[in-house]
C-alpha cells in the first residue's frame, strides 16, 4: 500500500473532489503513482487534507468513472494495472453523461424563469382580452406584440416603424421563411466558411447553392466577400456578428461597415442573424443599424432567454419586404404562439426581459471562467458572455476519432463537419449551456480535458 501519497490540493479553485482527482491524475501521469499501487485508505486521505470523509469518496468516484483507478470492495483502490494504460477510459454511468452538443442558454437560478412564467401568464389570464388574444393572429404578429418587438430591437437597432417589424416562430422558421422570400432555388448565398447547421439545412430544402467566405479571428473577411461576390454574384450573405455559432468571433464596426459596402455595391441582401446580439453589453451596432435598407436582421429569444419561447423578431428592409415575409411565415407556421408572443411582450414592458438576459450573461461569465481553467493550455476561442466555445484539437487526434472516444465517456459534443461548407478543420464546438450545474459543467470538461492530454493510442477501445 501507498501509505505516503499526500496531495496538495489547497491552491486550486473549484470544488475539492475535482482537486483530489486532478492530482491524482496528475500524479499518475508522472508516474509517481504506478500502475497497480495500492491507494491509501479514505479515511487516511481525508484527515490527511482536512477534508470530510465523502469528499474523498465522492474523489474516488469520479476517478474510478474516468478510468484512473479500479476499486473492489473490502481491498481498497488501486491505480489501474499497467496492462490497461492509466489514461485509459470508459463510460461513466448514465448519471454522469454531459451534454455539451445543445447549445441553448443556462437557466440559472437568478433568472427566476418559472416564478417569472407562472406570475406572468397569471397575469396575461387576468387580463382583459385574454381569450382575444388566444384566437389566430395575423402571420407577422399583432399590432402589440409587434410594438413590443420594435421596443426590444430598439435598444440595439435604433427607432423602426412598427410596418417593418414583424414577429415569427422562433428563428429557424423566420430563415426558411426570409430564404423563401428573397431566393430562388439555384440562387447563390454566401456563408462563413464554418456557418450555422440549421442555415445549411434550410438552404438545402430550398435548392440554394452555398459559397463559403474566408473567416478569421475576427470573423468574415470584407475582402474575401467581395471576391465572391465578383466570382460568384450572390443574391444574399447569411451571418452571424456577434459571437458566431460556432467559432465565437465578433466583426468589430469596420468590418460591417465594410461589408454593407461590398453588399449595396453588388446588389446583394444580409441576412442578419443576431441570435447572440442581446447578450453582450457593448456589442457593436448590428449591420442592420448600419444598412437596414439591404438588411434582414434576426433576433430570437432562444438563445439569450429560452428556447421553449419559441419567438423571434425580424426587422426588414421595408413594408413590401414585410408583406413577402408575412406570406412566407403564413405558409411555414401560420403564426407565432400567441400565449408565447403575449408573455414576451408582457416581459418586455415590465423590464423582466432584460432581467432574464443579465442573469443569463452572468451565468456564462461564471461557466466560461470554469471552463477556461479546466482547458487551460489547450487552444480555445470564447467570449465571456457566450455559452459556447470553440475548440482546435490538438495534435494528433483527428475530429471523428476524438468524438468516438468522448462518446464513449458520456460527452456529446459537435464536431466541426456540422458547420463547415467544404473542407473541415479538426475542431469541436462545445456548448456549455445544457449542463445543469457549475459542479456536472467541471465535471465533464475535466474528462474533456484529460481526453484531449492524452494521444488516442493511450486510450483503449470500450467493446
Amino acid at each position: 500500500m501507498l501509505e505516503s501519497w499526500n496531495p496538495t490540493i489547497a491552491g486550486d479553485a473549484g470544488p475539492k473532489y475535482l482537486a483530489i482527482v486532478k492530482a491524482l491524475a496528475e500524479d499518475i501521469r508522472a508516474g509517481r503513482l504506478p500502475p497497480g499501487v495500492r491507494l491509501p485508505p479514505q479515511r487516511a486521505l481525508a484527515k490527511h487534507l482536512n477534508v470530510d470523509l465523502t469528499t474523498v469518496t465522492r474523489a474516488f468516484n469520479v476517478a474510478r468513472r474516468s478510468g484512473l483507478i479500479d476499486a473492489t470492495a473490502g481491498r481498497g483502490s488501486f491505480v489501474r494495472a499497467a496492462a490497461r494504460p492509466a489514461a485509459e477510459m470508459r463510460r461513466p454511468d448514465p448519471a454522469g453523461s454531459v451534454d455539451f452538443s445543445m447549445n441553448m442558454p443556462p437557466q440559472p437560478v437568478l433568472a427566476r424563469l418559472a416564478e417569472r412564467m407562472g406570475a406572468g401568464l397569471s397575469r396575461l389570464a387576468g387580463s382583459p382580452g385574454f381569450l382575444d388574444r388566444m384566437q389566430y393572429q395575423d402571420s407577422a404578429g399583432n399590432l402589440a406584440d409587434r410594438t413590443a418587438a420594435v421596443q426590444w430591437l430598439g435598444g440595439r437597432l435604433g427607432p423602426l416603424p412598427v410596418q417593418r417589424v414583424l414577429v415569427g416562430g422562433g428563428a429557424q422558421a423566420v430563415l426558411g421563411a426570409v430564404l423563401a422570400a428573397i431566393l430562388k432555388p439555384g440562387d447563390a448565398l454566401c456563408v462563413p466558411a464554418l456557418t450555422y447547421p440549421g442555415l445549411r439545412m434550410a438552404a438545402e430544402r430550398r435548392g440554394l447553392r452555398l459559397v463559403p467566405v474566408a473567416c478569421d479571428e475576427e470573423g468574415l473577411d470584407p475582402d474575401a466577400f467581395l471576391e465572391c461576390c465578383k466570382a460568384g454574384r450572390p443574391r444574399a450573405l447569411y451571418l452571424v456578428p456577434t459571437l458566431d455559432n460556432p467559432t465565437t468571433a465578433t466583426l468589430p464596426r469596420s468590418r460591417r461597415e465594410r461589408i454593407a459596402e461590398v453588399a449595396r455595391s453588388h446588389g446583394v441582401a444580409i441576412i442578419e442573424d443576431d441570435a447572440y446580439g442581446a447578450l453582450p453589453p457593448e456589442a457593436p451596432a448590428p449591420i442592420a443599424a448600419i444598412a437596414g435598407d439591404i438588411t434582414w436582421h434576426i433576433a430570437t429569444l432562444s438563445k439569450c432567454v429560452s428556447p421553449g419561447l419559441r419567438i423571434a423578431y425580424v426587422a426588414v428592409p421595408g413594408t413590401n419586404e414585410a408583406v413577402r415575409l408575412s406570406a412566407e411565415l403564413r405558409a411555414i407556421n401560420m403564426m407565432a404562439s400567441p400565449l408565447a408572443a403575449a408573455l414576451a411582450s408582457q416581459w418586455i414592458a415590465e423590464g423582466e426581459l432584460d432581467a432574464v438576459v443579465a442573469a443569463i450573461r452572468q451565468e456564462n461569465g461564471l461557466r466560461q471562467s470554469v471552463a477556461r481553467e479546466a482547458l487551460r493550455g489547450l487552444d480555445v476561442r470564447a467570449h465571456p458572455c457566450g455559452h459556447h466555445l470553440w475548440l482546435r484539437l490538438p495534435e494528433p487526434w483527428r475530429r471523428g476519432e476524438f468524438g468516438a472516444h468522448a462518446r464513449q465517456l458520456g460527452l456529446s459534443v459537435i464536431l466541426s463537419d456540422a458547420f463547415a461548407v467544404g473542407p473541415a478543420p479538426d475542431a469541436i464546438r462545445v456548448s456549455l449551456g445544457a449542463a445543469p450545474d457549475a459542479e456536472t459543467l467541471r465535471y465533464g470538461l475535466s474528462l474533456l480535458a484529460t481526453l484531449l492530454t492524452h494521444p488516442p493510442g493511450a486510450i483503449s477501445t470500450v467493446v
